[in-house]
């Protein structure tokens, strides 16, 4: 191929890579929270599932494992399949489905139970590399529920799209099914759009002389002193004495956890001894070269993460040293903290509501509130964004939680998310699916710890 060739192939693919993208189909970050009387369309008009809505009767649709389906049909007319009779928890309904390598697909299903409230429903695909999750959802009777993941195979081939639940009492009915396949390319090109629309805005610069009258030609260097972009790493105390972590640390971040200065464990070693000393120093540090600081954390709902004098009280003492440590962290903070996780994981561990009764958390709540109005407070929990195959931090689960604490706070009361991300290899479509559904109740979302491990990380964080 001589140079002219090259060059002319070469321009004809970035016009065609340049308008494929550009003209890529949209991005649906829609994600419905509550519970509908109704189910809405199909997103992408059910992309790659055959027969979405069920509006031909059973077409495409089979049975996966030992049950039976049937259509359904509501009282305003509209059409869904049934899973019934079932006996095992991968008994549903089932369509068969061709997954494309280096493809992210999107996923989205309404889903309603019969009999029973809060039945967590997922939806898995069975492919030829093994079972991969796409999302779940706690699903309710008598209104619909949207479930909304996503999912990527390394190699092409069919797969088996199922539904599960652990409670082989209950139907399963499924609507508006959909899955939407994107290139990298076109997904890179949402990410692009995203960030014009949200991170970039027009600026209009003047420069004037002396006389107030706008200059011509006149040469303008901008530069950027620090990001405004919340971006941190946690910190150790090593950061007080260490002048080349010092100067590593305050270049590059805007925001900082300790890494177990202000834990309960640290600061009280021994009963009604606390000590806040190094967590005072590193405020200190934070504040002179101003780094926000997130109040990580009042309470560790882990019993692993205890104060090792904790474990043999009584529940009258240990409600008395709960008390005593809201009061003692919270006040000393208050305002010089952007944030503070209350009970921290306590979708996955229940120490404090084993001790001291299931409203525990939320007492914690109102208590961290009445000592700090105006800081931000969290739920943090791991595997929200990072592994759909953990039922107990679903997103909906997440927002579950928000809401049982919210009502405790009062009128505008001030709550944020804390998604923690300790990844093994990223599920992207997945993570974005559930950034959606946890966007839609319009709360802050933090990622408050990023990892990746094994050796491909470099590979997954680019």
């Amino acid at each position: 191929m001589t140079m002219g060739n090259s060059i002319a192939h070469y321009v004809a693919y970035l016009l065609l890579f340049g308008g494929f993208c550009s003209n890529a189909l949209p991005y649906d970050y829609t994600a419905i929270t509550d519970c509908m009387a109704d189910p809405l369309r199909a997103q992408y008009n059910g992309g790659i599932i055959v027969n979405p809505e069920g509006n031909n009767g059973l077409k495409g649709w089979t049975t996966f494992g030992d049950v039976r389906i049937e259509l359904g049909l509501s009282d305003k007319g509209n059409k869904y399949v049934v899973a019934h009779s079932r006996k095992h928890s991968y008994d549903s309904m089932s369509q068969k489905v061709f997954l494309l390598k280096d493809h992210f697909y999107t996923f989205s299903a309404w889903i309603q139970v019969s009999a029973k409230r809060n039945v967590t429903v997922n939806a898995i695909f069975k492919t030829n590399e093994g079972y991969k999750y796409g999302g779940g959802v706690v699903a309710n009777v008598g209104c619909w529920s949207m479930l909304k993941g996503g999912v990527s195979v390394d190699s092409s081939g069919f797969a088996q799209l199922y539904f599960e639940s652990h409670d082989t009492s209950i139907d399963i009915w499924v609507d508006s099914v959909s899955l939407q396949a994107f290139t990298k390319e076109e997904w890179r090109a949402h990410q692009d759009q995203s960030i014009d629309k949200v991170r970039k805005s027009k600026v209009k610069i003047q420069i004037l002389d002396n006389k107030g009258k706008p200059l011509s030609y006149t040469n303008i260097t901008l530069q950027s002193n620090k990001i405004d972009f919340p971006f941190g790493v946690a910190i150790n105390n090593n950061i007080l004495t260490n002048n080349a972590y010092r100067d590593w640390f305050t270049k590059r971040f805007t925001v900082t956890t300790f890494e177990n200065e202000m834990k309960w464990y640290s600061t009280e070693r021994s009963r009604g001894k606390e000590d806040y000393s190094a967590s005072d120093a590193m405020l200190r540090f934070c504040g002179l070269h101003g780094i926000s600081v997130r109040g990580h954390n009042i309470f560790w709902d882990d019993p692993s993460y205890q104060p090792s004098w904790v474990y043999n009280l009584s529940r009258r003492d240990l409600k008395a040293v709960t008390e005593r440590r809201m009061n003692s962290i919270v006040s000393r903070y208050a305002g010089k903290v952007i944030g503070w996780d209350v009970n921290n994981e306590n979708l996955h561990f229940n120490y404090f509501e084993s001790k001291l009764g299931l409203n525990i958390t939320k007492h914690f709540f109102k208590r961290t509130k009445h000592f700090d109005r105006s800081t931000t407070l969290f739920i943090n929990d791991y595997n929200i964004i990072e592994d759909n195959r953990d039922e107990k931090s679903l997103p909906s689960k997440v927002l579950q939680k928000i809401r049982e604490n919210k009502g405790s706070l009062g009128r505008r009361p001030l709550i944020g998310i804390g998604v923690e991300g300790h990844f093994d290899r990223p599920n992207i479509p997945y993570m974005r699916s559930a950034l959606d559904t946890l966007a839609s109740a319009g709360l802050p979302i933090w990622i408050t710890e990023l990892d990746v491990r094994g050796p491909n990380q470099v590979i997954y964080i680019v």
